[in-house]
């Protein structure tokens, strides 16, 4: 194979992930930096939330990068897949944009990575939960329009 044809987020995918992450980490009542990248890493949406630390924005940026060049790995399993062996985790975590704790999922179409989303500024927890809830978002936006369109092509056969 020469050439390989791959699905990624889009603008507008991202803002789905974006508005679902903002609503879950207010609801949370938290302060927190979001960012949504296509599964290069590359930045498609952010948003530092009032009151969020300036820091955590680059912190959010580098845990969706670590999740799209891992492959779609989120940052916490990033961590316990090194975690026993002392050079690889010190060498990992001497890389510069390499965020191996909670805070970065995959956003999946079918079980394929299309992007990411990266959270920081609650807790290791609060942070995925954040970010978790973007990408869920994106896959449950993506099941309504097939169904929509479903639907459509079924009362266009009548």
């Amino acid at each position: 194979m020469l050439v390989r044809t791959e699905s990624a987020l889009t603008y507008a995918g991202a803002r789905v992930a974006l508005d679902a992450a903002l609503t879950r980490a207010e609801e949370l009542g938290g302060a927190f930096n979001i960012a949504v990248t296509d599964t290069a890493g590359t930045l498609l949406a952010f948003a530092r939330m009032d009151g969020a630390f300036a820091v955590s924005g680059s912190i959010a940026r580098d845990k969706a990068w670590t999740v799209a060049g891992f492959g779609g790995l989120a940052t916490d399993d990033v961590y316990r897949a090194i975690a026993a062996e002392d050079p690889v985790r010190e060498g990992i975590g001497q890389r510069g944009r390499v965020a191996a704790f909670a805070g970065g999922v995959p956003v999946l179409v079918d079980g394929a990575l299309v992007g990411a989303v990266g959270a920081s500024g609650g807790s290791a927890e609060q942070d995925k939960e954040v970010a978790a809830a973007g990408a869920a978002a994106v896959a449950a936006a993506l099941h309504r329009t097939d169904h929509h369109d479903c639907t459509a092509r079924r009362e266009d056969a009548r």
